[in-house]
């Protein structure tokens, strides 16, 4: 296993706050949306679902980096997992009836909080590396 650097508690704490700032958005425009529950329903398990993938995605991808062993069968599902969140995503937005800023704030806010859930969670893991070590 390779030695890590444990983040600042600044980079930490900025990551989780853009988390937060993104999951926060993009429920708040969802709430306050004028479209159909089963719409809003859609939207949430897509962000649900992306958050999942891409941290499982950077979890694999770490455990390659540091040699530990990841089946090629789950590197491949967390792959398809994250790309098929973005897709829904697209699809949904491409197809929603819908403002095109509130297409482009839906899909900000969802870059954001898959951005930053990938980052929270590899501060996360460097800083339990380091209380081990």
């Amino acid at each position: 296993m390779n030695p890590t650097q444990q983040p600042t508690k600044t980079y930490f704490v900025a990551s989780i706050v853009a988390l937060a700032a993104g999951i926060s958005a993009y429920s708040i425009g969802l709430f306050n949306a004028q479209m159909l529950l089963n719409e809003k329903g859609y939207y949430l398990i897509v962000l649900l679902y992306g958050l999942f993938a891409t941290v499982s995605l950077q979890k694999t991808i770490r455990d390659q980096a540091e040699q530990v062993k990841t089946s090629k069968l789950y590197t491949n599902l967390a792959w398809f997992a994250s790309i098929s969140a973005i897709g829904l995503l697209v699809v949904g937005l491409i197809n929603a009836d819908l403002l095109l800023s509130e297409k482009g704030f839906y899909a900000m806010a969802y870059i954001l909080s898959l951005f930053a859930a990938v980052t929270a969670q590899k501060n996360i893991r460097d800083k339990q590396a380091q209380e081990i070590a």
